[in-house]
């Protein structure tokens, strides 16, 4: 998700801020030197400063007042008032990125009303009624109540976790194997969803990646285009459908899983959260979801009338109504669920509204990583760093490799500072613009779009840094590094057949079905190797 929720020790945390100073004062020195590959410079002291605090706020920051310091030729003063003046004021009079703030601010106080309203206890409760494998029956629960929790990965695993974690250690369900559940329903379906607290994000970065490129596209549309070739993501829930559908326990998880079934975990101060009604969270999300299409089917299509064909169905998606529509849709969705919070839970209005501005705060933080990436991406494009690589790259037959690169790259930094949404900052205005200078087409800039949330979500799945990660074994009650070690198979092979079925062939023109059907067939194969045991 969007920044780490590691502690880093006191020790180590003056040690961070005496490199960002370093960094900062090479800055200044690096401004008096004529050398090309100082554009280069922001990301990588970024990229070094995320590292070093597990921030992503903090690296994109500093990354882009090293950018500004290098543009200003080294005085500190006018880059930081460039930083306001010149990136940050542009960005905020664009209407997808103020509506992207307003967006992600109300979802998160619409998913911490649902979670307080109690409808997903009672839901979880329905989805896990008694049949033949009790275990198998609350594993397949789990993860079905994860792909409801479509609008938020870092509230997934916080309700998945805790509303699953007593009824799991009832049926023999490990610990381990329930915070891989919880954690494989998060980011990776946050990231496909089409609207969650991400998408905003998501749509902000895509307008800004292709307007740096020269492009005037929608970002919807070309988010849809993305879609199919988001691989990793995919194929994260077709594994978590394999691994509970044929118990399949690569590495570490078999014998944890072995140990877990005779073993108790009940706490005793480990009460089961009250349920509310399944009502008061389902209809807020379909209202949600009808908004959100009703919205583009008003508000986009320009012509008068209900849309009648698919010209202009597509016509109203690929509008310019998607900030008006998120917002509306969200507010809409928010006060149905503020009227259906149940009486049972508490004094209404103070309770939900409690919850809804607890929501709103939590949301925060990420709304300043937004703001912060583009601010960073504007400063990179004033000193042509994606022209410097791609002028770098030119003459290299190397194009059709970009998505696997862009992913691998991803996926490595990613996992390195445990932050998706500063991943996705770091590499748009880089990727995006670097592959549209070396002559790729809207289908491989769509490609490498999807390779770019890719490699973001990989890392957010399993780095022991990560705040998904982290939050899922705690609520789990696992230990972080127990989780992180029995899921890392998974992850990684994951994110091998995403790259042989899905991006290699992709950058070749290869169809997305195609490769989406290879990679389901493979990952189904794969408890059937004789290197597996497919049952503890």
């Amino acid at each position: 998700m969007p920044a780490s929720a590691a502690d880093i020790p006191g020790g180590r945390r003056l040690g961070a801020w005496l490199t960002v100073g370093l960094l900062i004062l090479g800055t200044g020195l690096l401004s008096r030197a004529a050398i090309p590959l100082r554009a280069l410079w922001p990301p990588l002291v970024a990229l070094a400063v995320i590292m070093l605090t597990r921030h992503a706020l903090v690296g994109l920051l500093v990354g882009g007042l090293a950018g500004a310091i290098l543009a200003c030729g080294g005085d500190p003063w006018a880059a930081y008032l460039s930083l306001f003046a010149d990136h940050l004021v542009p960005s905020l009079q664009s209407s997808w990125k103020t509506g992207a703030i307003a967006f992600t601010l109300l979802l998160g106080g619409f998913a911490a009303v649902l979670e307080a309203g109690g409808g997903f206890t009672a839901l979880l409760n329905r989805l896990a009624a008694p049949g033949r494998d009790a275990t198998a029956r609350v594993e397949m629960a789990a993860g079905a109540l994860g792909l409801l929790c479509f609008f938020d990965g870092l509230a997934n695993s916080m309700v998945v976790g805790r509303v699953s974690r007593r009824l799991a250690d009832r049926s023999g369900v490990a610990r381990v194997k329930l915070a891989y559940i919880v954690d494989s329903t998060s980011s990776a379906v946050a990231c496909v969803a089409l609207i969650s607290t991400w998408i905003a994000f998501q749509l902000s970065m895509i307008g800004e990646a292709y307007e740096l490129a020269g492009h005037q596209v929608n970002p919807y549309l070309v988010f849809l285009q993305s879609l199919p070739y988001n691989f990793h993501s995919w194929f994260t829930l077709v594994m978590l459908f394999v691994a509970i559908r044929f118990r399949f326990h690569p590495g570490p998880m078999a014998a944890m899983v072995r140990s877990a079934q005779s073993e108790n975990h009940a706490e005793a101060g480990d009460q089961e959260a009250a349920a509310g009604h399944p009502a008061t969270a389902l209809v807020p999300l379909l209202i949600l979801l009808l908004a959100f299409f009703l919205g583009f089917l008003a508000f986009g299509d320009p012509e008068p009338g209900w849309p009648d064909s698919r010209a202009r169905l597509v016509a109203a998606f690929g509008s310019n109504a998607g900030p008006l529509v998120l917002v509306l849709a969200s507010l809409i969705a928010t006060v149905v669920a503020l009227l259906m919070f149940p009486a049972a839970r508490g004094p209404r209005p103070e309770v939900p509204l409690r919850a809804f501005g607890g929501g709103v705060g939590a949301m925060i933080a990420p709304v300043g990583i937004l703001v912060a990436a583009w601010i960073m991406g504007s400063v990179m494009d004033a000193l042509g760093t994606a022209e410097l690589i791609a002028g770098a790259l030119r003459g290299s037959n190397i194009l059709w490799l970009m998505p696997t690169l862009t992913f691998l790259t991803g996926a490595a930094i990613s996992f390195a500072t445990g932050t998706s949404w500063g991943t996705i900052g770091l590499l748009f205005p880089l990727a995006v613009p670097a592959a549209a200078g070396l002559g790729a087409g809207p289908h491989l800039l769509a490609v490498i779009v999807a390779a770019v949330f890719s490699g973001a979500v990989f890392g957010d799945h399993c780095s022991p840094f990560s705040d998904t990660t982290i939050v899922s074994s705690i609520s789990c009650g696992v230990e972080p590094h127990d989780h992180v070690r029995t899921q890392l198979p998974y992850a990684l092979l994951t994110a091998l057949v995403a790259v042989l079925v899905g991006f290699l062939p992709a950058g070749l023109g290869v169809p997305a079905w195609i490769s989406l059907l290879g990679g389901v067939i493979v990952i189904v194969l794969l408890p059937r190797l004789p290197l597996w045991r497919a049952r503890p």
